[in-house]
């Protein structure tokens, strides 16, 4: 396993060239592996930890797919669910909910942002304060 100590220091500057290449790459993958990996994640779940073990891998999806939303939608909820001086979206390591309750915590979620943590509230009571997460690093 590599370990990759934070140091907090800001992720390098990439070209746009390469930001795409990778980008586009990792597009291909998904759909050509992806499919194949969720039916064996899934099996594989199931027979090692039976349905539980496919909730936790589910969860695992639900998790990154959401880290995801937070970094692809990131200006458009920096505009609509925060006030200018809120915790920003966008940290690749963090998700939406995380976010939403860091700036609950901090009131400076607008009335859109305050109305979408009320519907996740009425879902999962405190969702989105409990799914801070204080290890991660802010984005400079």
């Amino acid at each position: 396993m590599i370990k990759k100590e934070k140091d907090n220091r800001p992720d390098q500057k990439t070209s746009p060239f390469i930001g795409l290449l990778l980008f586009c790459i990792s597009i291909l993958l998904l759909v050509i592996t992806g499919p194949l990996g969720f039916i064996y994640g899934i099996l594989h779940s199931l027979f090692t930890k039976g349905f539980s073990g496919i909730g936790e891998f589910l969860l695992k999806i639900a998790i990154s797919i959401d880290q995801l939303g937070n970094v692809m939608m990131q200006h458009l909820l920096n505009q609509l669910w925060i006030k200018k001086e809120g915790y920003r979206f966008g940290n690749r390591d963090e998700t939406i909910s995380s976010v939403l309750g860091k700036n609950k915590q901090n009131a400076t979620l607008t009335g859109f942002g305050k109305a979408i943590d009320k519907i996740l509230d009425t879902l999962d009571p405190n969702h989105s304060l409990n799914s801070i997460d204080y290890y991660v690093e802010p984005e400079h």
